[in-house]
């Protein structure tokens, strides 16, 4: 890839030293593509074009064929290195994980139409849709149908069965009073680290208590639909118990019925 480039030869096998080392393929050098596994033909790949000098890196799955451990280690040095050299990629993934890791922003595709172009804190706490909701964050958001209504001084949003969330008027933010006006019908979306087990005005049913290490998963059924709440503790529920829970309307997502396109992102004004 460097033959054809003005450099002297000691610039040369310094990079050619530099990118090998990164993607851990000095060992296979001197063999012949048909030889090596995926992966390593996959690695080998990837050194060819970061070894190059360019104005833009374009990156298609470029470790989708590494076992887990290894792509962790790749996409940490990737990363260094593009911040290193101020190189600018396109780094196309099917894994959020790794558009996460490696990303400043990302664009979330679907049919090949673009959804939203944002950071990666962006995506996640102010999605433009309920596919970009949905797709991105594990385990992904969790969505309700609710009816609205107004009287006095507050607005009830009423999920279809037994829970409502009731909320001052005076706490919700001016503009999102505006976008909400004249609607009867929306969605919400409660994402599940947001979602408090143990102790609140609501029941669950719990479905499944998957204890992961280092975090739990519960699944539990609320009025008649399935909602995903995650903790950093153990959570002593079994299932077919009720499990007490709560929220705040601040982290309340607010999706048009119809469309589907981002209403609000937190009801209570910050």
């Amino acid at each position: 890839a460097l033959k054809g480039a003005r450099m002297h030869a000691e610039d040369r096998e310094r990079a050619v030293a530099e990118v090998t080392a990164l993607v851990e393929i000095e060992p296979i050098l001197d063999r012949y593509p048909s030889s090596i596994s995926g992966g390593q033909q996959q690695r080998a790949s990837l050194a060819r074009a970061l070894v190059r000098n360019a104005d833009l890196y374009l990156l298609d799955e470029p470790m989708g064929q590494l076992e887990p451990q290894l792509r962790a280690v790749l996409r940490g040095r990737l990363k260094n290195l593009l911040i290193a050299r101020g190189m600018t990629s396109i780094f196309v993934t099917h894994d959020q994980t790794e558009a996460n890791a490696l990303a400043d922003r990302i664009a979330v595709m679907e049919g090949g139409v673009l959804q939203q172009f944002a950071s990666p804190a962006d995506l996640k706490d102010k999605p433009a849709n309920l596919f970009v909701a949905t797709f991105i964050g594990e385990p992904p958001m969790n969505i309700f149908d609710a009816g609205i209504a107004t009287g006095g001084d507050q607005y009830r949003f009423a999920v279809d069965g037994d829970l409502s969330v009731d909320v001052a008027a005076g706490g919700i933010a001016p503009a999102v009073r505006d976008a909400l006006r004249g609607r009867d019908r929306v969605r919400l979306g409660l994402r599940p680290h947001k979602v408090r087990l143990g102790s609140g005005a609501f029941r669950a049913r719990v479905l499944s208590n998957q204890w992961l290490g280092d975090q739990t998963h519960v699944a539990a059924e609320v009025a008649g639909r399935l909602m995903v709440a995650v903790a950093h503790e153990r959570i002593p529920a079994r299932v077919g118990t009720q499990i007490p829970f709560t929220f705040s309307a601040r982290d309340l997502h607010v999706f048009d019925m119809a469309t589907g396109e981002a209403v609000s992102h937190g009801l209570e004004a910050g």
